[in-house]
């Protein structure tokens, strides 16, 4: 409708072909975790009008002090922090050649440590053993204060960077977001509000799928 081209990057070409025929998309073979499969997917893109760093995901549902193990907090840091990390980056010339530039990063609001403590949490600890755990929970915190140092880093330069918290959708992401029924569709719609924010919007914030500020 905006007469925009919409890039789907998959680290798996099949299902990124398929993906990308279902939104009117274009694949892009990107594995956030390759750094030669981040570099060849930004060398085939010249010019960027937003990227949303979607990519994320979830081994552990068990305690750090009991059965979530180092090698989980690895690679689950590896995709949900690292990876950003590196892809960003690896875009920020194509981003910097846009009139309006845009970063979304899709984070959680169990990245939230107000509202993970308190004396009524909406995520705790019990809260961690049937859904997201330590590893999962605590990269998404450090995705948030990723968020707040690109803004920063990048304010001179006009790129807006903020974080979304989705909600819980029906996905792949884990047994319990695959149980959820949740609309992906209507955290998609959150994502791209914050995609074509004006000139004069925010930066370094936190949203809620429905525009709402979460807090840190």
């Amino acid at each position: 409708m905006l007469g925009w081209t919409v890039l789907i990057g998959g680290r798996d070409a099949d299902r990124g072909k398929k993906t990308a025929a279902e939104v009117g998309g274009q694949p892009l073979l990107l594995d956030v975790t390759d750094e030669a499969s981040v570099v060849a997917a930004a060398a085939s893109v010249a010019n960027l009008d937003v990227l949303i760093n979607n990519a994320g995901i979830s081994l552990d549902i068990e305690s750090v002090v009991t059965a979530t193990g180092v090698d989980a907090f690895r690679r689950t840091y590896e995709t949900n922090v690292f990876g950003v990390v590196a892809v960003t980056n690896a875009f920020l010339p194509a981003l910097r050649l846009s009139a309006h530039p845009r970063i979304v990063n899709i984070s959680s609001g169990t990245g939230s440590l107000t509202w993970s403590t308190g004396p009524n949490p909406q995520f705790d600890f019990q809260a961690a053993r049937t859904g997201a755990g330590a590893a999962y929970r605590s990269s998404k915190t450090a995705l948030n204060a990723l968020t707040v140092f690109y803004a920063q880093a990048l304010a001179a330069d006009g790129i807006k960077v903020n974080a979304l918290a989705p909600g819980l959708r029906a996905t792949k992401l884990n047994t319990r977001a695959a149980a959820a029924g949740g609309d992906p569709a209507e955290a998609a719609s959150g994502a791209v509000r914050l995609a074509l924010l004006p000139d004069d919007g925010p930066t370094g914030l936190f949203f809620s799928w429905d525009g709402t500020i979460v807090a840190w």
